[in-house]
């Protein structure tokens, strides 16, 4: 019973179906331009060699990402690594202390679905209020972010960072 109590606070899945094609859900997510469209203020990303991207420049593994969010102060940096990229099917990489991230897309019959899971978060009380319950939210949030951006929608971020939201 222990070990079940553990594996349900180490991972979580969020999963949204999207009406569009899977290509544009990749550039949704492929890219620092992409990115900061629906998801963060800032997204600088740099190769292995440590030279900085372009904006529309297409992620790949190895890649190193800085990552800032709308209505959080700049000292809130997440930093990160790109572990691996499959062309407008996958992307995961390191979340910080939270664990790991995947977006998934797949066809489940007439639907694109693009599913989110974060593993291998760390199993100390603390964690289990930030980053499983408080990743879980956000990460729905944003992906409901990104659904409403897709089909020409309103962005429901919050862009006043003088509302401070920590």
């Amino acid at each position: 019973m222990e070990t079940e109590e553990k594996s349900k606070w180490s991972s979580f899945t969020v999963t949204i179906p999207l009406n569009v094609p899977k290509e544009m859900i990749s550039e949704a997510l492929s890219s620092q331009q992409g990115l900061e469209s629906w998801f963060l203020r800032s997204a600088i990303f740099q190769n292995p060699e440590g030279i900085e991207k372009g904006r529309n420049e297409t992620i790949q593994v190895g890649d190193t990402y800085q990552w800032m969010w709308h209505g959080w102060n700049d000292e809130v940096i997440e930093k990160g690594k790109i572990l691996e990229v499959k062309d407008n099917e996958m992307i995961r990489f390191t979340f910080g202390k939270a664990g790991i991230v995947s977006l998934k897309t797949y066809q489940q019959g007439d639907e694109t679905i693009l599913q989110l899971v974060q593993e291998n978060i760390p199993l100390e009380e603390d964690a289990k209020l930030n980053f499983h319950v408080g990743c879980k939210t956000g990460w729905t949030f944003y992906l409901l972010n990104l659904k409403s951006i897709l089909l020409g929608g309103l962005d429901l971020r919050n862009k006043n960072n003088e509302l401070n939201m920590d």
